[in-house]
């Protein structure tokens, strides 16, 4: 989708202490073998600061470094991935309470891993169906650091980090503008994520730990005797041809791509996607992401920070993001730097 005239003019983050795969390695909770397979180095473990609260920090962060007063909003949008506290409640009501007001509307986004471009794609289109609609405040955060999670363990190419990301985005101009956002689904490979297990009752409400890999390895065994046995060969192309699609609606080639942030998973699972665009390792952000670990609908908007602050964009640059979660959804984005923000200049 074509976004013009849509703009970034804050964003925050907050990213908690990183717990190191070798101090992991020394309390049994990550395999040994793993650690040179992966390449995964760290994961930022929030401990019991709550998701909602994490938010906070971030969206007061990001309209802080925007200039624009919280109580000025026209959309509200929450993503998550995980639990944000008790059941029958929803988060964007603290923000609404603690920050921001109840005059605009305010929608929590339980869309996984893709939830921050699913945020971008419905606040540029809401902000564009009305001349009076001008901003919007876009968060994700979640904790994964419940009974349920193990963040260790819980997947073959990822770690789980916590964190908070915002994003403010508005039809007024900003340090950087959002170019094109687009996403598509492979819907024969939704069962990828619940293989072997029942729909009802729920898992949580039982008290079931998330575990992707048996899922994983249920959903490869069913395969064989599924009509759907292509999803999976599918989900490579389509991420390609999405890419594509992305980078001409944004009006650029992907040689004129500077940096790639993907989801913060493992260097082989990386360099692949990486090879298939032919891009280096080095235009992407592997190298910091797994630091951190996999944060949720977060990766992209604190990776997207984060070379800010080191350098690594500058006026001119474009920013190619990426996101695949449950669904399985494949998502992109195109960011162009207008100029470096305050902040950082």
């Amino acid at each position: 989708m074509r976004t013009p005239e849509t703009f970034i003019s804050g964003i925050g983050v907050w990213l908690p202490d990183i717990v190191s795969v070798e101090q992991a390695v020394a309390d049994g909770h990550y395999p040994a073998e793993q650690v040179d397979l992966h390449g995964l180095t760290g994961a930022a473990v929030a401990g019991d600061t709550p998701a909602p609260q994490m938010a906070l920090h971030a969206a007061t962060q990001a309209l802080t470094r925007a200039h624009h007063p919280p109580t000025n909003l026209d959309l509200l949008l929450y993503a998550d991935s995980w639990h944000q506290g008790p059941d029958g409640w929803q988060p964007q009501y603290y923000l609404q309470h603690h920050l921001t007001g109840g005059t605009c509307l305010a929608v929590e986004l339980h869309h996984g891993c893709n939830g921050m471009f699913t945020a971008l794609e419905l606040a540029a289109s809401y902000l564009h169906a009305h001349p009076d609609r001008h901003t919007a405040l876009l968060v994700a955060a979640d904790n994964f650091g419940t009974p349920m999670m193990d963040r260790w363990r819980s997947g073959h190419e990822h770690l789980i980090g916590d964190a908070g990301s915002a994003v403010v985005l508005t039809t007024r101009p900003g340090f950087a503008r959002l170019l094109a956002v687009g996403a598509i689904a492979v819907p024969e490979a939704e069962e990828l994520h619940r293989a072997g297990e029942p729909l009802f009752p729920p898992g949580a409400t039982l008290g079931r730990t998330v575990d992707f890999v048996a899922r994983g390895e249920a959903f490869q065994k069913q395969l064989a005797d599924s009509p759907d046995a292509a999803a999976m060969a599918k989900i490579g192309g389509n991420l390609v041809a999405l890419i594509h699609r992305t980078l001409d609606e944004a009006g650029i080639g992907i040689a004129d791509v500077t940096r790639v942030a993907p989801m913060n998973f493992s260097r082989a699972l990386i360099e692949r996607l990486m090879g298939g665009l032919g891009l280096t390792m080095a235009h992407s952000t592997w190298a910091w992401g797994s630091t951190v670990g996999h944060l949720g609908a977060s990766d992209q908007v604190v990776a997207l920070d984060h070379l800010l602050a080191t350098g690594g964009l500058g006026p001119g640059d474009h920013l190619l993001m990426l996101g695949i979660g449950p669904g399985v959804t494949l998502s992109c984005a195109v960011v162009g730097i207008e100029h470096l923000p305050d902040w950082v200049a």
